[in-house]
């Protein structure tokens, strides 16, 4: 149950082979009773439907699968990977049979056609028509099965689906094969038959195994859950539980080269934890007392005791599988175009062979010819080519962005990055990092800074808790007391120390100034020993390691970018000098954002807003598509079109040049699918191409655009 009136079910469904496949099925299902929402994955094959009353059950909408013509079984990762494992193997025996009769069938066709022309006997023709039917008939019985199995259950469920038309027409071309050599002819079509499966069959599996390569990024995700965890009893006992059984607030063991299987928070010991295959981060990054760590991630070095913060469903992996399957599922315009294209064209392709053989005969050739033409149109108008246009785009790119650490989270968000010219950017969390850090430890001597931090320990302030961050060892003073809105004061040995606002610490307004202006874009909080001058300590968030290289190729591409913050102009200024940027705004409201982004898509810009992913979520809304650099601890509640992990802004560029490239292939597959139609079917309606040339002429174009949509995996750098 999702929210105690709402039922929610996630179905493996097996017999999904195209966009129109995919739509078909949403649409059933969408339309029983009761059903909110029926969401398909082609990549994973995986279904989620969504409903409320008691219209419905698990079983009835596992029924309805049924009937529309597919088989659905609750979703088991292990039996679809299996099932899987089981179709590629199947699709390669199948090409192999293929094309091993296509092979030698063509050196008997090739023979027949010299000899036709030249001094060929009537009987040496019929007996290599007869040695190619004993050829082609097993062939095209076993490397069609899985046309003609989806064919059969698509007119089971009075539907139609692109393997009606294929299996119609391989099977016309054999059954006229078969009556041509029994009757002596001069031609039979063996050839076209089983060259035209060998074709289909390279395009299914170069589809396969290209969505297959996507799904196993999530799968290398769900290979770094670890299913036990070691967790410390009360009584000092460790002992070994599935993570089903740990709860949040419990205390665990992770050991020397043990994978984490929760998130939590390091209570003992010092390591060096591997997160590369989850934040992308290639630097090991040191874990000690106070430090976050995350299920999946590695632990390379001592002992830790991690307190569980999340664990079962709720982790860091857990959350990113979630965006990932939620990227492989979005549909944008092309998406729907194709589809609405692919759901009217097999009527359509049944309509136009039909129309040429009632024509042919009509114009008074022979039932012969004008079956062999239909045929021709039926094969050459597969609608393949289309319906592969741009769904294997779309898995190659979200694939591409995934594996740069990217996650799409909106339905559209790959065609809208497309469509950017502007870039705006928030500086707190985003072209910073989203951590306070001390900005001056070479000013101020170590020894005055582990002092103020024992002091900071007692502080709830977010710039005393960035200077005790950096002290994770430091004792709190006893009898520390701190006033709200100016800080914490505590004794110490006999002497009073204080640390918080200048007003506190007994500085002066002109002291004050000085310090601020000296600063420079950080913030200060005053640190007063009895006896001593009062120190300023800066802090300040520090600037992502490439915001400059990400800004100046971002500005080399062509893009505005521009700053919005609500920090003081002065620091705002100072960030927008480093990186190069000449317009920026500082001292702005959420409302004074969303005015700025209104204002430049009423002069026709598309604008990128780049947030925290929390605090800027109204100008993320209203920008025309949003990204957020997350860390991992609020990945879902991020609230942008796309996110990504990391200390990194790089994915930024990758992103735009991935979605720009995948919109570039979208348009070039869908016009080649259109143009090679308009060419192909006037031509095989006019009687110019034998079922053969039909054949390999759909096959190359599926084939076409299949190999075309790969280009998207090296979008954006190597892949």
């Amino acid at each position: 149950m999702v929210d105690g009136n709402t039922a929610h079910i996630d179905l493996a469904v097996e017999g999904l082979r195209c966009a129109g496949c995919m739509a078909k099925l949403e649409r059933g299902i969408n339309a029983l009773d009761g059903v909110s929402k029926a969401r398909v994955n082609l990549t994973s094959k995986r279904m989620a439907v969504e409903w409320s009353g008691n219209n419905q059950t698990p079983a009835s909408i596992i029924n309805a699968v049924t009937g529309l013509g597919f088989k659905a079984y609750p979703f088991d990762p292990g039996r679809l990977e299996a099932a899987a494992d089981a179709e590629g193997r199947s699709l390669l025996r199948a090409l192999a049979v293929a094309g091993f009769a296509a092979a030698n069938i063509m050196l008997l066709s090739v023979s027949v056609w010299s000899g036709n022309v030249t001094d060929i006997t009537p009987e040496t023709r019929d007996l290599f028509h007869m040695i190619s039917a004993l050829i082609a008939l097993p062939a095209v019985a076993y490397s069609g099965q899985t046309f003609f199995g989806s064919a059969l259950a698509a007119l089971r469920a009075k539907s139609l689906n692109m393997d009606v038309p294929i299996s119609l027409g391989v099977l016309l071309a054999v059954g006229m094969s078969l009556f041509q050599t029994f009757n002596h002819a001069h031609h039979a079509y063996f050839d076209s038959a089983v060259m035209l499966l060998f074709f289909l069959l390279i395009g299914r599996y170069l589809d396969h195994t290209m969505r297959r390569r996507t799904r196993d990024f999530a799968a290398n995700l769900s290979a770094l859950r670890a299913e036990t965890a070691t967790k410390l009893l009360a009584n000092g006992e460790a002992k070994a539980l599935p993570v089903s059984a740990i709860d949040p607030g419990d205390l665990v063991l992770v050991k020397p080269g043990e994978r984490l299987a929760v998130d939590g928070i390091v209570e003992t010991g010092v390591s060096e934890i591997d997160q590369s295959l989850v934040t992308g981060e290639t630097v090991f990054a040191r874990a000690e007392p106070g430090t976050a760590v995350y299920a999946g991630t590695l632990n390379q070095g001592g002992v830790l005791h991690v307190r569980v913060t999340a664990a079962g469903g709720g982790t860091l992996l857990d959350d990113v599988n979630r965006l990932l399957e939620k990227a492989f599922a979005v549909k944008n315009r092309y998406v729907a175009l194709a589809d609405r294209a692919a759901r009217v064209y097999a009527p359509v392709v049944h309509t136009l062979s039909a129309l040429t053989f009632i024509g042919w005969l009509a114009l008074g050739a022979g039932w012969e010819t004008s079956l062999i033409t239909a045929i021709a149109v039926l094969i050459i108008t597969c609608p393949c080519a289309l319906g592969l246009a741009v769904p294997a785009v779309q898995v190659v790119a979200t694939g591409r962005l995934f594996k740069a650490g990217i996650l799409l989270n909106g339905g559209d968000a790959l065609e809208r990055l497309a469509g950017v010219d502007t870039i705006i950017f928030d500086k707190t969390g985003t072209l910073t990092l989203p951590d306070a850090v001390i900005a001056d430890e070479q000013v101020v001597d170590s020894a005055t800074l582990a002092l103020a931090a024992r002091l900071a320990v007692s502080s709830s302030h977010p710039l005393a808790n960035a200077l005790a961050a950096a002290y994770p060892d430091a004792r709190p003073v006893e009898g520390a007391r701190e006033e709200a809105g100016k800080g914490v004061a505590a004794t110490l040995d006999g002497a009073e120390l204080k640390l918080g606002s200048a007003a506190l610490c007994g500085v002066g307004d002109k002291q004050r100034d000085a310090a601020q202006k000296a600063a420079g874009f950080a913030s200060l909080i005053w640190f007063a020993r009895e006896g001593a001058d009062a120190v300023p300590i800066r802090i300040g968030q520090a600037l992502r390691h490439d915001a400059a290289e990400t800004v100046h190729a971002l500005q080399a591409k062509g893009y505005a970018i521009e700053i919005l913050s609500g920090d003081r102009q002065d620091i705002v200024d100072g960030v927008a000098a480093d990186l190069g940027i000449a317009s920026a705004r500082g001292g702005l409201s959420p409302a004074d954002k969303i005015a700025r982004i209104e204002a430049l898509k009423e002069e026709g810009h598309r604008v990128l807003m780049l947030g925290d992913g929390l605090n800027d979520a109204p100008a993320l809304a209203a920008a025309d598509v949003s990204m957020s650099p997350v860390t991992a601890v609020h990945l879902s509640q991020a609230a942008a079109d796309a996110v990504f992990l990391g200390e990194r802004l790089a994915p930024v560029v990758t992103a735009l040049t991935v979605s720009k490239r995948a919109r570039a292939i979208m348009g070039q597959n869908l016009w080649l699918a259109v143009i090679y139609n308009m060419v192909a079917v006037p031509v095989a309606i006019a009687g110019l191409v034998t079922p053969l040339i039909a054949a390999l002429a759909m096959s190359g174009s599926s084939i076409l655009v299949t190999t075309n949509a790969l280009r998207a995996r090296f979008a954006g750098g190597k892949a």
